[in-house]
Order: C-alpha cells, then sequence, then structure tokens
C-alpha cells in the first residue's frame, strides 16, 4: 500500500481546499469538497483553535482518514479563560486567572502529546506555558503554584497518577 500524508494546522470546523491541499490532492484525483467536510467534521469541537491535522491517502485505493491531533497547550488556555491571545509582556501584564482545575484539565488534554510522563510533571509543563502567556492560577503567579505542587499541596487533585 502507497500513501500520501500531508500535516495541516487548521482552524477548527473552518477548514478550506487552500493550496496545500490542492496541490497535494488534486494530482491524487481525491476528492478535496469531501476531504475538507470531514475534517470539519472532525475539528468542529475547536472551534477558533489552530488543530493540528493528518490526511493520510492511499494512492491506490483513494480513500483518505483523517487524523485529528490536540490543539496546543497555549490554544487550550486561551479558550479556557475565553482570552484571544497571551501577553506580550506576561511579566507586567496578566491576561486572566485559571483555576487549577482546568490546568489538570488541559494538562490531561494534551497528555499524549508531552514529554512528560506523570500528570504531576504534565501539570508543571502546562503552568508553565501560564507563566509565558501571562495567566495566573487561582489568583498566584504560576511560578508558585509549580512551588506548591512540588511540595504535594495538590496531591490529591493530581492522585491518580502523581
Amino acid at each position: 500500500m502507497s500513501s500520501v500524508t500531508l500535516d495541516l494546522i487548521v482552524e477548527g470546523g473552518k477548514a478550506s481546499a487552500g493550496a496545500q491541499m490542492g496541490t497535494t490532492l488534486g494530482p491524487l484525483k481525491i476528492n478535496i469538497g469531501d476531504v475538507v467536510n470531514k475534517i470539519n467534521e472532525k475539528t468542529k469541537d475547536f472551534s477558533g483553535m489552530q488543530v493540528p491535522v493528518k490526511v493520510i491517502v492511499d494512492t491506490e485505493t483513494k480513500e483518505f482518514k483523517i487524523e485529528v491531533g490536540t490543539p496546543s497547550a497555549s490554544q487550550l488556555l486561551l479558550k479556557e479563560i475565553n482570552v484571544k491571545k497571551g501577553s506580550k509582556t506576561p511579566k507586567t501584564e496578566i491576561i486572566g486567572d485559571i483555576s487549577f482545575d482546568k490546568i489538570v484539565k488541559v494538562a490531561r488534554a494534551k497528555k499524549d502529546d508531552m514529554a512528560s510522563y506523570k500528570l504531576k510533571s504534565q501539570v508543571k509543563e502546562v503552568l508553565g506555558t501560564c507563566v509565558s502567556m501571562g495567566i495566573t492560577v487561582d489568583g498566584m503567579n504560576p511560578k508558585e503554584v509549580i512551588k506548591k505542587v512540588d511540595a504535594g499541596e495538590y496531591d490529591e487533585k493530581l492522585k491518580d497518577n502523581i
């Protein structure tokens, strides 16, 4: 089986038949409209976020498969606090506040894409993203929250996979 893989970043639910898709899929005689519709159907829950998508085409049968990744941690954080973009000066400008429970939610959503295997470490990665975006956690600087995570203060909330 010979296949072609096309890696895309699309806005959730709003993919279109752009140049990248057309130049790759056109010569393969794949119905680009069907591909776009399938991508939009699979990414609709990520509306307003940039989502990684793989289109895998079997060049012999002309069948295709769509694999949808998860948006970046920063995109998920922005959605959770309902803000369009992060701070340009995160040390001085705070763009929002998020609960620790939502940090855990984002870490769980990104678990397959993270370098860490343990939830505690994954949460710390997401907290690091909060630092660079100007997002506080339960009213605290994320660096303070990281220290509390290290001290075990959140172990009860992370108990299923510390």
